[in-house]
């Protein structure tokens, strides 16, 4: 089943839907959508004056209650709870790529950085390296 079709410049977050045509959409009672409200299932946002506008998304969350509750035989305590975890997941997915993204340009600038360094570099002089140097000691002879 595919969401609704939204007016517009209106996205799958706006508010748009009111509570009778939220619930036709969503195939279930307006009663049964202000009880997930005050359980905190579906947290639809609000009109200027106090009244439940549903976003389409809010919409596929509701058809996702219900396939839980109805054809998995979850609790709406235990829904709550997947509902909860899901967002987190997401949200971390999100802070990863976030994260993902920030070391890809933390190296591509350390690469540069390194690069000019090389560059800078005097033709003349040679690095060694030292952890593999040999070097000899001989100790000055004692005087008598």
């Amino acid at each position: 089943m595919t969401g609704p079709s939204l007016p517009p410049g209106a996205t799958s977050d706006s508010p748009i839907f009111v509570i009778s045509v939220a619930a036709e959409l969503a195939g279930l009672h307006a009663q049964t959508l202000r009880s997930y409200d005050r359980l905190g299932l579906v947290s639809p946002g609000r009109s200027a004056g106090g009244g439940r506008r549903y976003s389409a998304r809010d919409i596929a969350l509701l058809r996702e209650v219900q396939r839980l509750s109805q054809e998995e035989g979850v609790n709406l305590a235990g829904i709550k709870r997947i509902i909860e975890l899901e967002q987190l997941v997401d949200e971390l997915r999100n802070r990863l790529e976030e994260m993902a993204q920030e070391l890809l340009a933390s190296r591509a600038a350390a690469e540069q950085a390194t690069a000019s360094v090389h560059a800078s570099y005097r033709r003349d002089l040679v690095p060694v390296d030292r952890r593999s140097a040999l070097v000899v000691w001989r100790p000055k002879p004692r005087e008598k």
